[in-house]
């Protein structure tokens, strides 16, 4: 498995990070989602849909004093993740499952958890050009994992009280309102993120809170890219390690 694999590194080669080569890659959607997790010590995290495991490792990172489980139903990315884990030395506060996230329970997690985070597929299964890579379709498709499937977990999982944190498109924003509030989980929090200032917005953060009473704040924009292509001081504070 290694010799098809790349790897990248984080937070100065603290954190190194494999992935396939032809796969499913991370994005910076992912990053944005890590840097936006704030777990308080001993909360324990779940990420549906955790890929290579980047979400874990950075958030893990970050916050070496919590618990994180990763869910991921492909195993070839889920053996990946456990690479990543132990290469990384973060077997003592870093799960990886691999499992359908339609048949977890809290059970399996020893009870409720405090924080549920996604990156789940974008596009419904019949939408758009479908990639003709397996992993990068599951990836980004509803094939395996529809959006209220992960909305359902996360409502499952998450204690009262609980936040619900993940990277959407903003063109199905009422759809995942309607499909939130059907799980439990009120929207508290949007912020849209645009490549640059001036350019309309692709994807959004979206912050709910399990059984939450209503009332949606719309935060300042991420914004990427400065014009000169550089990052905004913003997203770059996103890789490094506090």
């Amino acid at each position: 498995m290694r010799d098809r694999l790349t790897q990248d590194t984080f937070f100065n080669g603290k954190v190194t990070v494999k992935q396939d080569r032809v796969g499913y890659r991370f994005s910076l959607d992912a990053v944005i989602l890590a840097h936006c997790v704030r777990p308080k010590p001993g909360e324990r995290v779940v990420d549906l849909g955790t890929g290579c495991g980047i979400v874990p490792l950075i958030v893990g990172f970050r916050h070496p004093e919590i618990q994180i489980l990763g869910v991921e139903i492909q195993k070839e990315l889920a053996d990946i993740a456990e690479t990543n884990v132990k290469d990384n030395g973060m077997e003592g506060n870093i799960r990886i499952f691999c499992r359908d996230i339609r048949t977890i329970q809290p059970t399996m997690f020893q009870g409720p958890v405090d924080i549920v985070v996604s990156n789940p597929p974008f596009h419904k299964a019949a939408s758009g050009r479908i990639n003709s890579n397996r992993q990068r379709a599951v990836a980004r498709h509803e094939i395996k994992v529809t959006l209220l499937d992960v909305l359902k977990a996360a409502g499952d999982l998450l204690k009262r009280a609980g936040l619900f944190v993940l990277v959407y498109t903003p063109e199905r924003l009422p759809e995942l309102v309607q499909q939130m509030r059907s799980c439990r989980i009120e929207p508290k929090n949007v912020r849209f993120i645009h490549s640059r200032e001036k350019r309309e917005s692709k994807l959004m953060l979206v912050e709910g809170v399990k059984n939450g009473k209503s009332g949606l704040k719309v935060g300042p924009p991420i914004v990427i890219y400065n014009e000169d292509g550089t990052y905004t001081k913003e997203v770059e504070a996103m890789f490094l390690p506090t």
